[in-house]
């Protein structure tokens, strides 16, 4: 991780890394502002009609986010858990590849059987299809 850091930041003075940095708690104030905001608008606008319940203001509203966030576990991960994500990122990794490079021999396999064994499909569903009708008559008369 280290090394995407010293990339990008390489090319770029203190001052406009200070600047980034500046701009991004600005913007993640503002989207809090404006989630608050939000949820403040939309509780007020279903809660009392749907179930009766009273209006809130902006800080119980931005308490409600915070609650939430919290709740649903919107605070980033434990670090117990990235040696087991890892494993199995690798292991899915590894499942993903060999499953893709089948796909590579598809084309070959639809032009030399495809068409035959698809005829052979809609035969089965054919007979299938007459064999049901013929146990559904079979049982209506009965």
């Amino acid at each position: 991780m280290m090394n995407f850091f010293t990339h990008k930041m390489r090319k770029r003075s203190p001052i406009e890394i200070v600047g980034i940095i500046i701009f991004g708690a600005i913007a993640i104030t503002g989207l809090v502002i404006l989630f608050g905001f939000i949820i403040m608008w939309l509780w007020n606008w279903l809660m009392p009609d749907i179930f009766g319940l009273t209006t809130i203001t902006y800080w119980q509203a931005v308490g409600i986010f915070i609650l939430f966030k919290i709740l649903l576990g919107g605070c980033g991960g434990s670090s117990s858990s990235k040696k087991s994500s890892k494993s199995d990122e690798s292991k899915c990794k590894n499942d993903s590849k060999s499953d893709f490079s089948k796909w590579k021999h598809y084309d070959k396999f639809w032009k030399e059987e495809g068409d035959e064994l698809y005829a052979q499909y809609l035969e089965r569903l054919q007979s299938n299809k007459t064999e049901e009708n013929k146990s559904d008559s079979d049982t209506e008369s009965e």
